[in-house]
């Protein structure tokens, strides 16, 4: 198993998006067979949680889901050494539950296990944690597209 670390200047240099819609700070280990984890600090800096809900920010579930899809994407691109003139779109997203609230101060961590590659579409089943704790699960489906 190869292990690989990328801070935030590593993970910029792989992903095109940019603030305030990175939402991957640092992934922590890839194993080249089918697993990548990463990790969102969340903060109450993010723009969202003014209207995410006043009084009450909490972090909204699409937004724990693209965090998600961004650790699978940087790992296909890194692994699979995806070509820089490519966007990853989803095809789809199923399964989804948010079973707990993610709020600012909790550390997001993001676990994505490959479960095929087929035809250019890329399934991860991805599961989010605070803690020990299962915050949301879905399987997700991408692919790679030139720009």
């Amino acid at each position: 198993m190869a292990v690989l670390k990328l801070n935030i200047q590593q993970i910029m240099e792989i992903l095109p998006h940019r603030f305030p819609f990175l939402l991957v700070d640092r992934i922590e280990e890839v194993d080249p067979g089918n697993k990548v984890n990463g990790y969102k600090n969340v903060t109450i800096n993010e723009p969202f949680f003014q209207g995410h809900f006043p009084g009450h920010p909490i972090m909204p579930g699409v937004l724990i889901l693209e965090a998600m899809a961004q650790v699978g994407g940087a790992y296909v691109t890194v692994v699979d050494k995806i070509e820089k003139d490519r966007v990853t779109y989803f095809v789809g997203i199923d399964k989804a539950r948010f079973r707990k609230p993610v709020m600012p101060g909790d550390v997001l961590r993001m676990e994505m296990d490959l479960l095929s590659r087929r035809r250019g579409i890329y399934q991860f089943q991805g599961n989010a944690y605070v803690g020990d704790t299962l915050v949301a699960e879905a399987v997700l489906k991408a692919t790679f597209a030139k720009k």
